[in-house]
């Protein structure tokens, strides 16, 4: 077998695909989640490959055929639809204060709606612009939104030693998944990862619909290593 790049901390799914770097398919996962419902929550251990697998959801429902050549879902997927795609992340840096909270998700909405040649009415509005986004997105492309989530849970984790802080991320990120509920008719698929689950009552109380594979048997291999797939994909280096 052929000697490839380790990916290590690699978490683009092109890069890996391109580069030439190992690779265990995960893409039947992807498959089985689009076919088998709608909204999802998976929690796992930070470094454990949750960014990598949203990246390939991403490059799936964006229509990106090349970058799965050779694997299972080339030849189990729609590649004639592609999805606008909204990817939302908290995983980078620390987050001490809502307004800091704020910026940062109103930063990632203005980028998104430049993607797709929109401009939000009221910036500053941060729930009103997230649904805007998601209706829009789908008017401009002709398919409904796909919308991902990395790290949902992170400015609350990063801010537990101060309560109050922690209670004012906790709100400040209920407002914005509260929208997802609302424009349900807009969304082909939504995909949250985190390292804690949250009770749906404090944090998802308007999003109470969330499917939680976290402990499913069936997607218990959906993120990291086994031992099979290191002898399968990594032999070479043994």
């Amino acid at each position: 077998m052929e000697r490839k790049k380790l990916p290590i901390g690699i978490q683009t799914f092109a890069e890996i695909r391109r580069e030439g770097y190992y690779y265990v398919d995960k893409t039947p996962f992807v498959a089985r989640l689009a076919e088998s419902g709608k909204y999802y929550f998976l929690s796992r251990p930070r470094r454990f490959g949750k960014s990598l697998f949203l990246d390939t959801l991403a490059e799936a429902f964006a229509g990106n055929r090349a970058l799965f050549s050779g694997l299972y879902l080339e030849n189990h997927w729609d590649w004639e639809k592609r999805h606008p795609v909204i990817r939302l992340s908290f995983a980078e840096g620390r987050l001490e204060r809502r307004e800091e909270l704020h910026r940062s998700i109103r930063r990632q909405l203005h980028e998104h709606a430049q993607r797709f040649g929109m401009t939000l009415c009221d910036p500053e509005d941060i729930p009103g612009s997230f649904g805007e986004l998601i209706t829009g997105a789908a008017e401009r492309l002709g398919e409904r939104t796909v919308v991902l989530i990395d790290e949902y849970d992170k400015p609350i984790l990063d801010n537990l030693t101060d309560p109050d802080t922690a209670r004012a991320m906790r709100e400040g990120l209920r407002n914005i998944y509260s929208v997802l509920k609302g424009r349900d008719a807009d969304l082909r698929f939504v995909f949250l990862t985190g390292v804690s689950k949250f009770s749906k009552v404090s944090l998802f109380s308007g999003l109470n619909n969330l499917n939680d594979i976290t402990v499913d048997e069936r997607y218990a291999t959906i993120c990291g290593y086994t031992e099979a797939d290191l002898d399968a994909v990594f032999g070479p280096e043994f």
